[in-house]
């Protein structure tokens, strides 16, 4: 039957989820160092904890000397009660003088030292794993809201307990205007986890705009089940927020399933951030279309848009004049939102005031030759912009006016910057491919120029050989627009460009290699292709002979005092087995002379691919070479060409052999 120790032990380490062997372990390291410590034994002297699993009664072995005469107890044992103390597993089962082995050393008093010793790495040891479970609980949860109370709040931040913890709500992420009290209920956002010493540092948010994201996705079943994305979030906590959402299936309206019926679900997330104003929005692929419903609820004329390469993403925004004030939105609240919303930078301008700036650039190249000769509306136009400066009211007709012509003029005068804007891209992107890829690496300290010329580089953000060398092909208007930087610093420093030597990068030199491989692969081929062709030649011309001959066959051929036959009997190939007799009578048919020679000719080309040619062979090292292989590339004179060194064996034909065996 078990003793109550271990009955206690086990509900603890069921309880704390502990694991019973680590926990064993840590009992056993402990009590080791419990009897180090009261009987002063050396770090050198071997020292075993044993806890008996059924009555938890701890053992403690220490190595001992066998002697006749104890000196020392601490570290000498008497013989006749060696064989009775020993270790259990111990290999020496008949001690004799001298022997050192494990013995019991377990005193009386050591079963009090052994108990608060177990209290105290069973404290221990929960505190850890509490400490280990929260952390890994909580680290789980950054991103998420939880529930908790507010306990005590300072000058600097607010403590929240959440059950078996507490966070911290620092000051930066409170919302201005908010007062708590002890004892509050609050929701936050958990922002970050620490693990530290004392158990898990946790810090929440009630500013961060992730606190609203996750508000809507507990308010908006569709925002949760994917039927509705949000798309973007723009917040001033406790003031004012948008957030632009959009329907990811058909039919499902995602600002009214935002708002719910009758406002009941917008209403719900308002009140948990004490009556701050939110306004949703659909998104639009669309920038303009995006952008005028970002600056919502005022009406919007005209967004044009401005995508410069240095200045950024700027929409010029034109809203009729009355409201112009409600676009802005107090202390510029609407128009700051909608830029965070939308990621570009808004410029607001009234209508009148757009139209004014439309008649001051009437002459500008894009603008179309017929707006320019339309007097009629340019007279209109002046028109109505002297009654709004004699304060009379403006007609609804009047801004369809005004209208066309901030459309026809600003509207070209941006379309045409926007191509000019486009061009510069497109001569930056081919600048910068001209720069090798390693000297963007390469820092500004590696050119080693003047001081004033490297501070001034500095001074503009070019830091490193890379950006020198991409501004210098943009021009030099680039390094002369530098506020101190002259044509005589100009000179001096494409003098250093020009004579700094990048270093070769690994990518190049495999680079290199393989074009070198390529080369010589395709020389082989030409090779191979050459020997191919001479085959087909001499094919043919055994055919065309093969001809002539049947032809000569066929009729009787009289002989003149020149015979013709006999220079063709001496054109045949060398290599030929059984040379053609010569013709002694011509009473006989001259068929019988070729009919043994004619069908070996038809054979002869088989005879040439009996073994690897040495295109062939060149191909194979070339491919070697290519996959890293570790060849050797040199330059052969016989061909005049780079071929792979290589050591060839011996196969009775001298003519492949490139090199020497005394050259390895």
């Amino acid at each position: 039957m078990k003793s109550e120790f271990i009955l206690a032990f086990n509900e603890i380490c069921e309880s704390r989820g502990l694991s019973k062997d680590d926990v064993f372990g840590a009992l056993k390291t402990a009590l080791v160092s419990a009897y180090r410590r009261d009987m002063n034994v050396s770090n050198t002297q071997e020292v075993v904890a044993e806890i008996d699993s059924r009555t938890g009664e701890p053992t403690i072995y220490a190595e001992k000397e066998v002697v006749d005469s104890i000196v020392d107890s601490r570290t000498e044992v008497l013989l006749k009660n060696a064989g009775r103390l020993r270790h259990p597993e111990s290999e020496i089962t008949e001690p004799v003088l001298g022997d050192v082995l494990l013995v019991d050393s377990t005193t009386e008093s050591f079963g009090r030292i052994a108990a608060q010793t177990a209290k105290q790495v069973l404290l221990q040891r929960v505190r850890e794993a509490e400490r280990e479970q929260l952390y890994e609980d909580f680290s789980g949860r950054e991103g998420e809201l939880v529930n908790g109370t507010v306990q005590s709040i300072s000058g600097q931040h607010i403590t929240i307990g959440l059950g078996r913890t507490e966070a911290t709500l620092p000051k930066s992420q409170q919302v201005r205007g908010e007062r708590y009290r002890a004892h509050d209920k609050i929701r936050v956002y958990v922002l970050e986890v620490r693990r530290t010493n004392r158990g898990p540092q946790i810090f929440v948010s009630r500013n961060h705009r992730n606190l609203l994201r996750r508000l809507l996705e507990l308010e908006v079943p569709e925002i949760y089940n994917g039927q509705v994305d949000l798309k973007s979030i723009a917040r001033e906590a406790g003031q004012r927020s948008k957030v632009a959402v959009m329907a990811l299936q058909p039919g499902v309206d995602p600002v009214g399933a935002c708002v719910g019926m009758r406002g009941v679900r917008i209403q719900s997330i308002v009140r948990e951030l004490n009556d701050e104003k939110i306004d949703v929005i659909e998104w639009n692929p669309d920038q303009k279309t995006f952008i005028a419903k970002a600056l919502s609820p005022a009406r919007v004329s005209h967004v044009f848009l401005d995508d410069h390469p240095d200045d950024g993403k700027t929409a010029i925004v034109v809203v009729p004049d009355d409201q112009l004030s409600l676009a802005i939105g107090r202390e510029g609240q609407n128009a700051r939102l909608a830029a965070k919303l939308t990621g570009w930078r808004i410029d607001i301008k009234s209508l009148t005031e757009s139209a004014m700036d439309s008649l001051t650039h009437i002459d500008h190249p894009a603008v179309d030759a017929a707006v320019r000769e339309d007097e009629k509306l340019l007279d209109q136009v002046q028109g109505i912009l002297a009654k709004k400066e004699a304060g009379r009211p403006i007609t609804s007709e009047d801004y369809f006016v005004l209208d066309r012509l901030v459309n026809a003029i600003e509207g070209s005068i941006i379309a045409a910057q926007a191509l000019e804007h486009e061009e510069v891209r497109e001569e930056r992107a081919a600048a910068r491919k001209q720069v090798p890829a390693v000297a963007w690496d390469l820092p500004l300290d590696a050119l080693d120029l003047p001081g004033r010329i490297h501070n001034l580089l500095l001074d503009n953000e070019i830091e490193s050989v890379g950006d020198v060398m991409f501004n210098l092909l943009l021009g030099d208007d680039v390094f002369l627009n530098f506020r101190g930087f002259g044509e005589k610093g100009l000179d001096t420093l494409k003098e250093f460009v020009a004579n700094y030597e990048l270093p070769v990068s690994e990518g190049e030199v495999a680079a290199e290699v393989e074009a070198e491989g390529d080369a010589v692969v395709e020389m082989a081929v030409e090779a191979e292709t050459a020997d191919v062709a001479e085959g087909d030649e001499a094919a043919e011309s055994i055919e065309v002979e093969a001809e002539v001959e049947t032809a000569v066959t066929d009729e009787p051929v009289e002989m003149d005092d020149e015979p013709a036959d006999e220079p063709e009997a001496e054109e045949e190939p060398e290599d030929e087995e059984e040379p053609i007799a010569a013709i002694d009578d011509l009473s006989r048919p001259l068929v019988q002379i070729k009919e043994k020679p004619k069908p070996k000719k038809k054979e002869k080309p088989a005879i040439v691919i009996a073994r690897p040619t040495r295109a062939e062979e060149r191909e194979k090292e070339a491919e070697k070479a290519r996959r890293g292989k570790g060849k050797q590339l040199v330059f052969d004179e016989e061909i005049g060409e780079v071929v792979v060194k290589r050591k060839r064996k011996r196969r009775g034909r001298p003519e492949w052999e490139d090199f020497d065996t005394d050259d390895f």
